[in-house]
């Protein structure tokens, strides 16, 4: 399906949690505890409903997020009956990396495509300073696990000055040796983001070409977001850029996002969103009689999200962002 700027829109962001076993500083600080009832996040059978509707509108793709998504119950066994569905090409997860050792053998049985890993430091201690939680140990264990079972992995870093910034080349010496790609993110003003400072990609390119003459831009597809890829001589994975701040990529956008509560957010940036929950919940719908009428009415609204996607967003201009809620609440 196409929006109103003629972007190409089958990509969908799933938030199946708004919950989190980490407490990093920029997304959800030590203390926070305000979780959304459970009887107000959507049950994994609405979950399907969404996505079911959204398959036959040509949204192929789709990416389960949280919160965390492996601190929800039968996550692995979710992501399989997602994969079940007409015309899924693709399920993909972002994951903190905590639980993936544990729950990598279901994951697998229920086909997960890929993981990325957001990982911002190798140093163990400065891990808990910005997570709250001392399980770099179990983190590094899940990279590894998942690489060795043949996982498609990528690993995300936001890197921010006065924290973790010099770890940039430890960190992308991950890519080395190992078949994955790492990823650098400029720190987004959302929630808690807006009161830290970024450190920008177009620094860290400047840095790469100096630091590796032979660097080359790599054009294969590695995924479904708006990353750069650039290829170093000697390295067996590829290093990425997500730069929201200084390379804006709104006109490739081919996404809408989920979150756990029934709200479908044509864009990040903005705090407009299409509720689901009277379709989902609402007595007209209910009953499986009315399968037909309800995935018709959710056809209905994701097509009005998706005519509703602005043509970018505004990150460069704080004082019109409108979104306040923090990551977790959106969906990572």
């Amino acid at each position: 399906m196409r929006d109103r700027y003629d972007r190409k829109i089958n990509y969908i962001r799933l938030s199946i949690t708004d919950r989190c076993n980490l407490r990093c500083r920029y997304c959800m600080p030590n203390g926070l505890s305000d979780w959304v009832p459970m009887r107000d996040i959507l049950s994994y059978e609405e979950l399907l409903d969404v996505a079911r509707a959204a398959a036959a509108l040509g949204i192929t793709r789709f990416k389960v997020t949280g919160g965390e998504p492996l601190v929800r119950r039968d996550c692995p066994e979710f992501i399989g009956e997602l994969k079940r569905i007409p015309g899924v090409e693709q399920v993909t997860m972002t994951s903190n990396g905590v639980l993936l050792t544990r729950l990598l053998p279901r994951l697998l049985e229920n086909g997960l495509d890929a993981v990325n890993v957001s990982l911002d430091t190798l140093k163990r201690e400065r891990f808990s300073e910005i997570t709250g939680m001392d399980e770099l140990p179990a983190v590094l264990s899940g990279i590894d696990e998942a690489l060795r079972a043949g996982l498609k992995l990528k690993l995300n870093a936001v890197l921010q000055p006065g924290v973790n910034e010099e770890e940039r080349w430890e960190l992308l010496s991950l890519a080395k040796d190992r078949p994955l790609d790492i990823r650098f993110i400029e720190l987004m003003p959302i929630g808690h983001g807006k009161d830290s400072r970024p450190v920008y990609n177009e620094i860290l390119r400047s840095e790469l070409k100096e630091r590796f003459p032979g660097l080359e831009r790599d054009e294969r597809v590695h995924g479904n977001g708006p990353a750069e890829y650039w290829r170093i001589p000697g390295y067996r994975g590829s290093v990425g850029f997500i730069s929201a701040m200084h390379g804006k990529f709104c006109g490739s956008c081919n996404r809408i996002r989920l979150t756990s509560t029934g709200k479908l957010k044509p864009c990040l940036c903005y705090g407009n969103a299409v509720d689901l929950m009277p379709v989902l919940r609402g007595e007209r719908y209910l009953g499986r009689e009315r399968e037909g009428e309800r995935i018709a009415a959710l056809r209905k609204r994701i097509r009005q999200a998706i005519s509703e996607k602005p043509e970018s967003h505004c990150f460069e201009r704080l004082s019109e962002i409108s979104e306040e809620r923090i990551m977790a609440a959106i969906g990572g």
